[in-house]
């Protein structure tokens, strides 16, 4: 076998070193040097390799796309830290309110609207958790649906553009964050259409548990609700067709899109008189500590994916893949299950840097559309993040849960969204065009 099982050992060893708690960053880091070192020792590994760091370092640093990165964290850090996110569920909450399910219908249409706009999952589920699960409970909601639809709303930030999740699988999988961005809408948008359909379900049939607000309850109507429509729920829908119109139009790349975003977001602020120096540095500091995360993981995956090729890991792993039973199905099924499981313990973006390397290889040897492959393992991802016992939206929506709320509730609540996940990612497996669609049409408007 040669130094190949070196490389089995290393990605072991990398994993149970990641599973005991340590961070991912330097897990990959401590991981490479103990099995660089090995190596050096057995012959297996030239140290003279490590002179392409530098290389890998900077391609990296002077990646025009990572660059979207802080761009789309600090539009979403601006609109959660100026309110501007609480006022739009209330507003939304407030049209829907006399429907029966119309606060679940507004909790769906608000996280497909913030998950266009900040693309962060925990800020997402916790201000939709701390602002509607008490008022669904109060008007008694069944809580179980309560809390699913908070959670599987909320984790639409990791499927809908401009999402974190697929600025980084791009990098990863070698493909055009536009097209990625592209492919992913309409499977975003079928995701947040099926709970649509599923609360209308309920309602129907099921209308003890989606109850519509009382008539004695007083809801601002007519000229006064307008107003607070055009003043709370206009404004960031024109912001995201601002951002990925410029987009499908090819006006913009993602990266000058996420300018234009976050630029939007601070004038929105500006608006509503809540554009403060204070909410620069708060919105500031949160972009600064989640783009030195994302560099940091960068920058030691690819020394451990240095060492990891040098010792024959990735040749054994893109052989072992393409050699299953079945070919391409076969790596579809397996690449699939293997993403499902390492979501129910890690977070994406670990995921991401872990598996998406393993991945790409054998995906590309087999002609696999990259652009649909990145799609079918976000939605992947989405479904494992919500999915018991260790999803980590469950454990957002849990620590401002009401106490009436039990984690029992949370995880349970998840699985009919969960199924509802599997439809969808069933239906883009098979009908390739649901993430091709837009991408011809743009190609062909670009023309």
């Amino acid at each position: 076998m040669g130094s190949e099982w070196l490389a089995i050992f290393m990605f072991v060893g990398f994993f149970l070193i990641l599973m005991s708690g340590y961070p991912v960053a330097f897990s990959f880091a401590g991981t490479a040097i103990i099995f660089g070192l090995i190596g050096m020792t057995v012959g297996a590994f030239n140290p003279a390799r490590l002179l392409l760091l530098a290389n890998s370092w900077f391609g990296t640093m002077s990646n025009f796309t990572l660059l979207a990165i802080p761009f789309f964290v600090f539009l979403g850090a601006v609109l959660e830290k100026s309110g501007l996110a609480e006022e739009l569920l209330e507003t939304v909450g407030m049209v829907f309110s006399r429907l029966r399910g119309g606060i679940a219908l507004a909790v769906v249409i608000v996280g497909t609207v913030l998950a266009a706009t900040t693309g962060v999952v925990a800020a997402t589920v916790i201000v939709m958790g701390m602002l509607s699960l008490p008022v669904m409970l109060r008007y008694g909601y069944d809580k179980k649906l309560a809390a699913g639809v908070i959670v599987a709303s909320g984790t639409l930030a990791q499927l809908i553009p401009p999402s974190l999740v697929l600025v980084i699988l791009s990098d990863q999988i070698g493909v055009s964050v536009g097209d990625l961005f592209l492919g992913a809408l309409i499977p975003g948008l079928m995701l947040s259409g099926s709970y649509i359909l599923y609360i209308l379900g309920l309602a129907f049939f099921q209308p003890e548990k989606v109850p519509s607000i009382p008539a004695d309850v007083e809801i601002p109507q007519g000229t006064k609700l307008l107003k607070k429509v055009i003043k709370a729920v206009v404004p960031p829908v024109i912001l995201i067709f601002a951002i990925l119109g410029s987009i499908f139009f090819g006006i913009a790349t993602p990266t000058e899109a996420g300018a234009v975003g976050a630029v939007g977001a601070c004038i929105l602020a500006a608006f509503n008189k809540r554009l403060t120096p204070q909410l620069i540095r708060d919105s500031a500091h949160s972009t600064a500590v989640i783009t030195a995360l994302v560099v940091m993981i960068l920058f030691c995956s690819a020394m451990f994916s240095l060492v990891f090729d040098a010792l024959g890991g990735k040749g054994l792993i893109t052989d072992l893949l393409t050699s299953l039973p079945g070919g391409y199905w076969g790596f579809v099924i397996v690449s699939n299950l293997a993403i499902f499981a390492l979501g129910v313990f890690l977070e994406f973006m670990e995921i991401c840097f872990i598996a998406m390397p393993l991945f790409v290889p054998a995906a590309q040897a087999l002609n696999i559309d990259m652009v649909w492959f990145g799609v079918v393992m976000a939605i992947n991802l989405q479904t494992a993040f919500i999915s018991p016992p260790v999803g980590f939206s469950l454990f957002y929506l849990q620590s401002v849960a009401p106490k009436e709320v039990s984690t029992f509730d949370i995880h349970k609540s998840a699985i009919p969204f969960m199924v509802l996940q599997f439809i969808v990612l069933l239906i883009v497996i098979n009908f390739p065009q649901t993430v091709r669609w837009l991408i011809d049409i743009s190609a062909t408007t670009g023309t």
